[in-house]
């Protein structure tokens, strides 16, 4: 299904190529009750968000646990089916095609061009294949491959992340956390994929082990001239390694900008309180940062409060915020916030050596 290019919400100057158009996402799940299963509400775990991925970025995907960052990535993937909304996907030919109301069938082509890389390094390989098989795969299933061409490719990709050809005809259990993960990224890389979306890729790692990672995924970046979707929930990570940031709440976006300008100027009480907790590495300055502690628990998708999701968090919030919800707009070029008063709220990012500002 082709269709024409429009003004997205968060969208990318003329100047940038746009490589994915997310456009009004929903993604509710089913709440269902009694003898006969009748659906009596849903968890709207992502609701009605809008963003663009441009070409050969890495877009941050942020925040608190819940809040509906992997379910988004996972439909952009089409591993679900979403409830409503666009996937606006820009091919080389520069065509347009929605992915969102595509079928199995049809969404085959694109699953070589739409990557992930898992979480958790130990349950996302199957401990009774050997590396062969598990980066091997994908190309035995969309080329045939076989013998010592598929051998040799999968050489290719185990020296391109860093581990020894061979390695593969090891299990997964002889390998470190840190070294399954490179395997899980040279799986992802088989079918050189235009875009890859990275689930929580080093939150199960150790902190040098992760550098490691991070610093090779800027490398494949440039390398396969990838475009990545960061999902994460740690914003040292995502201020590292990301040229955007996406910050969510209750599967809504709250606030959009460039991780430079995110960190300094924040425009969303909810971004100032996630950059609060972002750890200082100089000693000294530790006590001097004041975290700001939100009151209270994270909104329950299936019963969101009404208007603002976030006012019963807000130490800013006043009626209107209870009673009318705000539009994500665009404050200043190409930061876009959700927050009736933004510009009367004086906030405090971060600086590059972690101190507040």
């Amino acid at each position: 299904m082709m269709t024409n290019s429009v003004q997205t919400i968060g969208a990318s100057p003329p100047s940038a190529e746009v490589l994915l158009e997310v456009k009004n996402l929903r993604m509710w799940f089913p709440i269902s009750a009694g003898f006969f299963r009748k659906v009596v509400g849903h968890v709207k775990a992502v609701d009605d968000i809008s963003f663009t991925v441009r070409k050969g970025e890495t877009l941050g995907l942020v925040g608190e646990s819940g809040c509906g960052k992997t379910t988004a990535g996972r439909c952009i993937l089409r591993a679900y089916q979403p409830t409503g909304g666009q996937l606006l996907y820009h091919q080389d030919n520069r065509e347009v095609i929605d992915l969102a109301p595509l079928s199995n069938n049809e969404l085959k082509p694109f699953r070589q061009q739409l990557r992930m890389i898992f979480q958790d390094p130990f349950n996302s390989l199957n401990p009774r294949m050997t590396v062969l098989d598990i980066v091997g795969d994908p190309l035995k299933i969309n080329y045939n491959a076989s013998g010592k061409e598929l051998e040799d490719r999968v050489a290719g990709l185990l020296r391109q992340v860093g581990l020894r050809p061979e390695y593969m005809r090891r299990y997964p259990h002889a390998f470190s956390g840190g070294e399954r993960q490179r395997l899980g990224i040279a799986r992802s890389l088989a079918l050189d994929p235009r875009l890859v979306v990275a689930d929580e890729a080093v939150s199960a790692l150790d902190v040098s082990v992760r550098a490691q990672i991070l610093n090779l995924m800027r490398q494949l970046q440039d390398d396969f001239n990838l475009t990545y979707l960061f999902v994460s929930h740690d914003l040292s990570v995502i201020e590292f390694l990301c040229d955007r940031v996406v910050v969510m709440y209750v599967g809504k976006i709250v606030e959009i900008a460039e991780t430079e300008e995110l960190f300094s100027s924040p425009l969303h009480p909810y971004t100032e309180a996630l950059l609060s907790a972002v750890p200082n590495p100089n000693p000294r300055a530790r006590t001097q940062k004041k975290r700001i502690v939100l009151e209270g628990d994270v909104a329950d998708p299936a019963r969101p409060p009404s208007g603002c999701y976030f006012h019963p968090r807000c130490r800013f919030a006043k009626d209107r915020c209870s009673q009318e919800s705000p539009a994500l707009r665009e404050i200043g070029t190409g930061h876009f916030v959700a927050c009736h008063f933004a510009e009367e709220l004086t906030l405090h990012g971060v600086n590059a050596e972690g101190e507040m500002v």
